[in-house]
């Protein structure tokens, strides 16, 4: 499983984000702001408090978290067959989240 060293929140509801492989990139995820869980993201300043966690995920205090394959697919456009065998149970669209 690939996961985040570094991350860097940017407006518009975006992520910069380096893995530990060297890839870097930027993940929009405005369309998740607002939605279910992610509507926390609407109260000030909660975005830009984002964190890489122990375990390689980015995390918005305990509440919100997004394992870092799926990050990852996103960025790179790559299917979840790419990471056959991988440890994150959330490879399938995050649209499965909102539902």
């Amino acid at each position: 499983m690939k996961k985040i060293t570094a991350v860097k929140p940017l407006d518009g509801f975006r992520l910069w984000l380096r893995f530990s492989d060297g890839f870097e990139g930027v993940a929009d995820l405005s369309d998740l702001a607002g939605r279910g869980v992610f509507s926390a993201w609407n109260t000030p300043g909660l975005f830009a408090n984002v964190m890489v966690t122990e375990q390689g995920a980015v995390a918005w205090g305990d509440e919100i978290d997004l394992c870092p394959d799926t990050l990852y697919l996103r960025i790179t456009g790559k299917s979840p067959g790419a990471f056959h065998g991988s440890e994150c149970p959330a490879l399938l669209s995050l649209d499965l989240l909102l539902q």
